[in-house]
């Protein structure tokens, strides 16, 4: 109970943060981790396929998938021209670690933005009075930096395996009378992407203007006009 009056009568509201690069980038590292997991996750595609038979009308086979890609418990149908029963066929493949892995890290740089913004907006004194509060935060943001990196080049391969176990072209192999239809849109796939490798920039970029707020970054001591005098040329004394 102490506590959580010390830190509300520690709060104190403060917008300066945002109009120094600290702050602004903090706000938009918050937005793109959002746009990161809601365009990977959630996501639903459709693949499809057309039985061409030549005594009846043309079937439709239609295969449905989404996040977290784990294309094998997808089942879809190929109608046979002959009305015999059709077994289930399932989509290949199980991208969901690398799938899972890139919105797991979209979700926590969001949690983690969100709590330092918190912290430059609200106890602003608090983290510029203490040397290790912007120690942890420079930490921190480094390793987000890196787990941007992994995870997006992950996820950049995964998406391409994903794109080919999907295609049309792909799935014909297990249908001979078919005609490949119209793939799944990929362009929500396609963005997220790029909005892992531009979290990767923000983040990477932040850590210098976090690690200005750190005792490691001193500035240089201005020198005395005493000590000017000192430098100087020397006096040659008369023999």
């Amino acid at each position: 109970m102490d506590t959580a009056q010390k830190l509300v009568s520690g709060f104190k509201l403060d917008l300066g943060p945002l109009k120094e690069p600290i702050g602004f980038i903090r706000v938009i590292q918050w937005i793109f981790a959002i746009f990161v997991f809601a365009t990977t996750g959630g996501y639903t595609g459709t693949t499809s396929l057309t039985v061409e038979c030549p005594d009846s009308v043309s079937k439709d086979v239609i295969a449905v998938f989404g996040y977290p890609f784990r294309l094998s418990v997808y089942p879809y149908t190929i109608p046979s021209c002959d009305q015999a029963t059709s077994p289930e066929m399932y989509l290949q493949g199980d991208f969901s670690s690398s799938a899972e892995f890139f919105v797991c890290v979209g979700v926590f740089a969001f949690l983690y933005a969100t709590a330092t913004l918190i912290l430059y907006l609200g106890f602003q004194n608090v983290y510029r009075q203490t040397s290790r509060a912007p120690i942890i935060d420079l930490l921190v943001t480094a390793s987000f930096a890196f787990l941007w990196l992994v995870s997006s080049s992950a996820w950049g391969k995964v998406l391409t395996d994903i794109k080919w176990a999907t295609s049309p072209e792909h799935l014909l192999e297990t249908c001979a009378p078919c005609k490949a239809n119209e793939g799944p849109y990929m362009g929500r796939l396609n963005a997220s992407v790029i909005f892992g490798f531009l979290n990767l920039i923000l983040w990477a970029g932040n850590c210098w203007f976090i690690y200005k707020e750190t005792p490691f970054h001193k500035n240089p001591v201005p020198s005395t006009p005493s000590a000017e005098a000192n430098e100087g040329p020397a006096a040659y004394s008369l023999p």
